[in-house]
């Protein structure tokens, strides 16, 4: 609904420039000459040009921060599994611990001994 309301509006200003600006005009585009274009013409050209380049430079700036993410999940995730292998080494090592705690002690008695 939003969209059909900004085209509306668009269009409605579309047809108040070309209603007041059809003078003819002549566009030099470096080498190449055009003459006796309505300057509406020129004026939605380079409107729609404006927006395309606009939306271009979206593109590309989304572009470069999708991959900024991928490479930060990337890091992320693997410092998470650093982290998941560290946990089962401390649990392996407690388990260890344990063990030796409760394992009846190896030395002999010295039954001489004060």
């Amino acid at each position: 609904m939003l969209n059909l309301i900004l085209l509306l509006v668009v269009g409605s200003g579309l047809v108040y420039i070309s209603k007041y600006n059809f003078t003819p005009v002549s566009v030099n585009l470096g080498v190449y000459s055009l003459s006796d274009i309505p300057l509406y013409y020129v004026i939605a050209g380079s409107l729609v040009i404006g927006l395309g380049l606009s939306y271009l430079m979206y593109i590309v700036n989304s572009i470069s921060t999708s991959i900024k993410l991928h490479r930060k999940d990337k890091e992320i995730k693997n410092s998470k599994d650093e982290m998941l292998e560290s946990t089962k080494r401390v649990h392996q090592l407690e388990l260890e611990n344990e063990k030796l705690k409760h394992e009846p002690s190896v030395e002999p008695e010295d039954t001489n001994a004060l």
